[in-house]
């Protein structure tokens, strides 16, 4: 149907009794408020009142005749209005950002720190920057993270838009999780602190920034960030605010580190007597179980149940789907038909360490436990079995963390091996022990056995690592509780293809400085490995050196 024609008069020309006609009847006729200030029709023409049909304004009634654009915008708004009134906003964080004033060993322990804040802003004061300046220099971990944090802190101040006074944004460098802000000090700052502390110290210099800072920003939280614990001490005294950085730690209670194995439950076979599965493949029996346990399993852990006048059960969980579990019965090493370089478990937790060591689908194993608890002795016995009988690796690499106990001896004269070799003693002990299992050879049998397995076995540094890799080698790593995280992923990292690694440590030794429990690299390589199907983790609970060592663990 063809359009009417369009009009021939303006709506201007309309006379004065049309343009004063009312949209529709006032509803208080006792209201003196002007016609303009009533709520307009809809574009229906039916009033949001009384929901009847209102005379239309001969206006109106003109326009009509062709579509008006106006009138599409207009229906178009009213029809958004509601949607952008209910659109759900963001919550903004509670309270506001706090200010963290970070000290020098913070960035020198770990370089990227500065992006571990979230939303909060960073403050830098001048004496940390001289700090930095001060130790860049030299190979040690500490001049290469304060080399690394001087590269980060050029980045950030080179960016696009970047304006030291109004604070650098932390995401320009592409961490989009800093939503925060890096502050320098660009003045100098009055503060009184007590004449007790030097006012020439750097660390009482720190303090009297996060002071002044802390009047200059009420109420805003000003929090001091350091490692060092006595400087925390000093800043509680002072009054202000102060934390330990908490980003390194993977656990904060040792006691929450994985320990590989779970107890199954007393009414274990009762709960599964209707829905247990079982097959046998080998010497192995299979077992596809289900229940609430299924959810606290992961794979490569250890299950046991042990209950009286009941045969127990060893096992562990190969593999995981939705709400069932398999289950594979272990190799039993306690006995000596399955001796392992003449060497037989002597525990629960022993037998479940050797079935992760001479499984050839695990290539990352991490042993934990007190001393004289076996640790390096299955290590070595495993490694030589598998090197020397089965031909599944050509070598034995040997390394250490080369951490003193007491004060350093100072310089070791020799090769590369010559100078490692004070530091494995324990691998001439164990070699010792492994040695006197071979007796009937006699005496040259077990010299040239032990030539044999010298020649299989290198001890190497850990500072000659970086960019080597080890192809069908058999690694292992002794007192990794002495690494740190970045050392730790340096070695691991080293594997190619054919190759296992094994880790171990004792948490409770911890000679490295700045490193504890949670922060130690022996923990984070067990919490991260956990539940991969190639990796298997288990922590040795009793002791077999001795009965006065065992005693020694336990109230020394």
């Amino acid at each position: 149907m063809p359009l009417p024609p369009a009009p021939t008069k303006r709506a201007a020309l309309l006379t004065k009794d049309a343009l004063d006609t009312p949209v529709r009847p006032l509803a208080k006729p006792a209201s003196k408020q002007p016609a303009a200030t009533k709520p307009a029709p809809n574009n229906w023409g039916i009033d949001r009142t009384t929901h009847e049909p209102q005379p239309e304004p001969a206006a109106a009634r003109i326009e009509k005749r062709r579509p008006s654009p106006v009138k599409t915008l207009a229906v178009h708004s009213a029809a958004s209005a509601p949607a952008a009134a209910g659109k759900t906003r963001k919550p903004k964080p509670g309270g506001p950002k706090k200010l963290f004033v970070l000290d020098t060993n913070v960035l020198m322990h770990d370089p990227m720190c500065l992006f571990r804040f979230e939303e909060h802003d960073i403050f830098l004061p001048m004496i940390v920057l001289e700090e930095l300046d001060g130790h860049k220099k030299g190979m040690t971990e500490v001049a290469r993270n304060a080399r690394q944090t001087s590269r980060t802190l050029d980045a950030l101040a080179g960016a696009q838009g970047a304006d030291i006074a109004q604070g650098l944004a932390l995401s320009t460098t592409g961490y989009s999780e800093a939503r925060g802000h890096l502050l320098f000090q660009t003045k100098p700052l009055a503060y009184d602190l007590p004449l007790s502390l030097p006012q020439g110290k750097a660390d009482n210099q720190i303090l009297g920034v996060v002071a002044a800072l802390r009047k200059e920003h009420m109420p805003r939280e000003v929090v001091l960030v350091s490692k060092d614990i006595n400087m925390r001490v000093k800043a509680r005294a002072l009054g202000l605010l102060t934390d330990d950085y908490q980003n390194d730690k993977t656990l904060e209670d040792g006691d929450l580190l994985y320990a590989g194995s779970l107890a199954l439950p007393t009414d274990f076979w009762t709960r599964q007597s209707k829905t247990l599965e079982s097959w046998q493949q080998g010497s192995q029996t299979f077992y596809r179980i289900t229940g609430p346990i299924v959810p606290s399993l992961m794979i490569n852990q250890f299950v046991f149940f042990e209950a009286p006048g009941e045969p127990p059960l060893y096992a562990r969980v190969t593999e995981i789907r939705a709400k069932t579990a398999v289950l594979k019965t272990l190799k039993d090493y306690t006995h000596l038909k399955n001796a392992v370089w003449g060497v037989t478990t002597r525990n629960r937790e022993q037998n479940f360490a050797m079935n992760l060591l001479m499984d050839p689908e695990v290539d990352f194993v991490t042993l934990a436990g007190n001393a004289g608890t076996g640790k390096t002795l299955m290590a070595l016995a495993s490694g030589l079995t598998q090197v020397l009988d089965d031909r599944r690796y050509t070598e034995i690499i040997m390394t250490r963390a080369t951490v003193s106990v007491g004060e350093d001896i100072g310089f070791l004269p020799g090769t590369e091996e010559e100078k490692m070799g004070p530091w494995m003693g324990a691998l001439d002990d164990n070699l010792e022990v492994l040695g006197k299992n071979d007796s009937g050879s006699g005496e040259w049998g077990r010299a040239a056995t032990n030539e044999l397995i010298r020649s299989r076995i290198k001890v190497k540094s850990m500072n000659f690592m970086r960019g080597r890799t080890f192809l069908n080698k058999y690694v292992i790593i002794d007192e990794a509780q002495n690494l740190t995280p970045k050392q730790m992923k340096t070695l691991i990292t080293r594997a190619g293809p054919g190759t296992k690694i094994v880790c171990m440590g004792n948490l409770a030794q911890i000679d490295t400085p700045y490193l504890t429990e949670g922060s130690s690299g022996l923990t984070f390589a067990v919490d991260r490995f956990k539940g991969w199907p190639h990796g298997g983790h288990i922590t040795l609970a009793r002791g077999e050196r001795s009965r006065l060592a065992d005693f020694a663990s336990e109230v020394l």
